[in-house]
């Protein structure tokens, strides 16, 4: 997905659950973490991006990880309440951007050289946008049910 498709709909998902602006700005951030963690294709070559592309940094096992140790270390080290929820956020932000990508192409699940996946569209497709507008709706027509 374009970076576009993963802010808006992370965004999305992510104040729909906690109608905070500040966590669902911090989900937005972790949305484009995956990639940024590889660099761009004019930083290092097309095909060395390519072929690192959805690799490692697309392994929900790491943020999954990251997680579980956010939640191990929050009383020992994490007094802020405020700072525990940001980072967390920021991971599943990622794991957003995981899941989104799962839906155009493959990415790893329990390994990371194991990837899985489905192509519904292609990456920057009017498909792609349909699919994120009517992903945004059924998030916000669930939430409005659900609230009645």
């Amino acid at each position: 997905m374009k970076w576009v498709s993963h802010t808006s709909l992370t965004a999305t998902i992510a104040y729909a659950i906690t109608a905070d602006p500040l966590l669902t700005a911090a989900a937005t951030l972790g949305a484009v973490l995956p990639d940024k963690a590889e660099g761009t294709p004019q930083s290092v070559g097309w095909r060395s991006w390519r072929s690192r592309h959805r690799g490692w940094s697309h392994w929900p096992m790491l943020y999954l990880a990251l997680i579980g140790g956010l939640m191990e270390a929050r009383t020992a080290f994490f007094y802020d309440a405020v700072f525990f929820s940001i980072l967390t956020w920021i991971f599943i932000g990622a794991l957003c951007h995981i899941a989104e990508d799962a839906v155009c192409g493959k990415v790893p699940l329990l390994y990371p050289t194991q990837k899985i996946g489905i192509r519904l569209f292609t990456v920057g497709s009017l498909r792609e946008y349909l699919f994120v507008i009517v992903c945004i709706v059924i998030v916000y027509t669930g939430r409005y049910v659900l609230r009645m």
